[in-house]
């Protein structure tokens, strides 16, 4: 119970790192694994940040068998003279102070990123122990851990063991090493993903182009180096491993306009959809901004002027939309600027204006200036006629849409004894549950609470959107369901702020045929509704695959056969239910395993790195069954337990 007083000793100033401490969520947004990975992106940033402005050209990350994590560089090392206003060395300063770094000015980083923290202060302030060498001639040592503080009894982060030490070991090296270990105290795991690290370290590779990273991991002798000399180009090569281009190399362009360094390569496929990803000084920006709107105007404006010299376009013809270009478009754009701001729920939404003049011009010139080039002539014409083909079908949808929009009632009807929905008013308290099968969707309608649940059952298998043009997509009824109950439109016309469900929830069978389902659906929301995952709308429920009974009185649900060994070794024999699907239970084991808030598993879908997911979705449901089948051989391993006995229920 709050005190009545309030007086100028309850104000707490928190010193040094103790507010990183005492809210770490300020700072690297969550103390899930996420937040572990963030701790040390921040100082692989640093490192890359040496690299993007010329200084460092090869950087070494590895795992320790102690669970410690370290980042060596070969840079110009963090400075180990004493700090006038501080009074102690740069080092120190570093690693203690909040908001204390060499890159609020233009003098020493032209560019830099990070993931929107504070640095390597935030890795210090969250880790048990941290030290740090310097290679400047001779090997400069540094050592930090959090200590109890024997009058308050709590945690002090980031202590200083010693001043900076200058060992007088001569090296030839030259850099920064650094080598910490979580605090197990403060995150809800300190294992990191081996897998997570490698997408972000080969991303970082492919957008600096010759830089080398060396990863190794002490726990299974794993080692792999990432280096592309290609850079982009490399890049935009990788993401279209198993589609079918329409030249063969992508085209490429650099160049700085107004103090922003804007790079690009793209190519074309004959797919349906397109993948543009964009970053800014090295940090994804899922959510675009003003350098995606500049590149998108450029390539639209340029692209239309050269199908006007080319006769593609007479004078009476409208131009070609920026969609029609897009089509089966690839592209990487990468800029670099001093001062970003970002914006969007995620932070993750370049909000710099100057941004969309610049690359604009920057995409319009150098596409210009390629299309001059007589040795070109046939992969501009292979992206003009792709452009007036995406304009056909275009034109065709349109009309298809105008037609159901004249009568509401054709969009209302495709809901007529399919959609059960909720009488809830406020989107943000609804839920969507798309659920395998009429069996299972109708236990599902028994069990629901109408107030806030909608059901909506699938009566055989969605399309495989990556396969198919929009208009064969809106003619299949059961894609043409989901649009319809969601509410948002697709694609150019997807408005999120017009959906009617803010929990849109995937249940499915725990077996073969429901993970295809999944998958299916996924790849969908994935290609047409992406902000529907981006905003965190997007859930896959988790039903139990065993029911326990022990002398028919206590019941327990089991999820995976590792939680079912565990629970026969606690509590010995008993009787077991193996559900073989959803269809399987009645609308109170239904409601209490998988649909009631309080006790169901829910898996939150999320997106952390979209340029991966999407090569992963075109190798998994694309044309390519060699690429498939290699995949699958390759991360197949059964032996592992079960990833979903760790999900978190929500």
């Amino acid at each position: 119970m709050a005190k009545n007083t309030y007086k100028a000793e309850d104000i707490k100033i928190l010193e040094g790192l103790d507010a990183v401490r005492m809210r770490p969520g300020m700072y690297i947004g969550t103390t899930s694994v996420r937040g572990l990975h963030h701790i040390l992106w921040e100082i692989v940033d640093n490192a890359v940040d040496e690299a993007a402005n010329g200084y460092c050209d090869r950087i070494e990350v590895k795992l320790y068998n102690d669970g410690s994590a370290s980042v060596e560089d070969n840079g110009r090392g963090i400075p180990v003279d004493i700090h006038k206003k501080a009074g102690v060395t740069g080092v120190q300063v570093v690693f203690t102070q909040l908001h204390a770094g060499g890159k609020f000015g233009s003098e020493n980083y032209s560019y830099s990123g990070g993931l929107h923290g504070v640095g390597a202060s935030v890795t210090n302030a969250l880790s048990e122990w941290l030290k740090v060498q310097v290679y400047k001639g001779t090997i400069y040592e540094m050592e930090f851990r959090s200590e109890k503080d024997e009058k308050t009894g709590k945690i002090k982060s980031g202590v200083p063991v010693a001043p900076l030490k200058d060992t007088k070991v001569k090296t030839n090296k030259k850099g920064t090493f650094v080598r910490f270990k979580p605090d197990a105290t403060v995150f809800e795991t300190v294992e990191f993903s081996v897998e997570t690290i490698l997408k972000r370290l080969k991303e970082l590779a492919f957008l600096n182009k010759g830089l080398e990273i060396d990863f190794y991991d002490e726990h299974t002798d794993f080692h792999r180096i990432y280096k592309y000399d290609g850079g982009l180009i490399d890049f935009v090569k990788y993401l279209n491993e198993g589609k079918s281009t329409l030249y063969y190399q992508p085209l490429y362009a650099k160049a700085e306009k107004d103090g922003v360094l804007v790079e690009f390569a793209i190519q074309h496929t004959d797919a349906y959809v397109d993948s543009l990803y964009s970053y800014v000084n090295n940090i994804p920006t899922p959510e675009g901004g003003m350098h995606e709107t500049g590149f998108r105007s450029g390539i639209t404006r340029v692209f239309n002027d050269y199908a006007r010299e080319k006769n593609y376009l007479k004078d009476k013809d409208d131009n070609f939309t920026g969609d029609d270009f897009k089509e089966g478009l690839t592209a990487i754009i990468s800029v670099k600027m001093q001062n970003v701001q970002f914006e969007g729920q995620t932070k993750t939404k370049l909000g710099n204006p100057e941004a969309r003049p610049a690359v604009e011009n920057v995409t319009i010139n150098a596409l210009s200036d390629l299309m001059k080039n007589k040795k070109l002539s046939k992969v501009f014409e292979a992206i003009l006629d792709k452009a007036a083909s995406a304009a056909k079908v275009r034109l065709a949808a349109k009309k298809a849409k105008e037609i159901a929009r004249a009568s509401k009632s054709i969009e209302s009807k495709n809901l007529v004894g399919k959609l059960a929905a909720c009488s809830g008013r406020k989107p943000e308290m609804n839920e969507l549950f798309i659920v395998e099968g009429d069996s299972a969707g109708g236990s599902a309608k028994q069990a629901r609470v109408r107030q806030y649940q909608a059901i909506l059952p699938l009566r055989g298998k969605p399309l495989n959107v990556e396969k198919k043009k929009i208009d064969q997509i809106l003619l299949n009824e059961e894609i043409a369901t989901i649009i319809s109950a969601l509410g948002t439109g697709i694609g150019s016309e997807f408005d999120l702020s017009s959906l009617k469900y803010h929990k849109v929830i995937i249940l499915s069978d725990a077996d073969v045929d429901g993970s295809h389902i999944r998958i299916l659906l996924l790849t969908f929301f994935f290609r047409y509704m992406r902000d529907l995952i981006n905003e965190g709308h997007v859930y896959i429920g988790m039903p139990p695959l065993y029911r326990a009974t022990k002398n028919n009185k206590s019941v327990r649900y089991l999820y995976t056969d590792k939680e079912l060994q565990n629970h026969l070794a606690e509590v010995g024999k008993c009787e077991i239910q193996r559900y073989k699907g959803l269809g399987e239970m009645d609308a109170e084991q239904l409601w209490e395993t998988t649909m009631d808030p309080e006790k169901r598993n829910l898996m939150r879908v999320t997106i952390d790195d979209a340029a991966e997911a999407d090569r992963l979705i075109t190798v998994l449901m694309g044309d390519e069954v060699a690429a498939r089948k290699q995949y699958i051989f390759d991360n197949s391993d059964f032996d592992k337990e079960d990833k979903f006995s760790k999900m978190k229920r929500s």
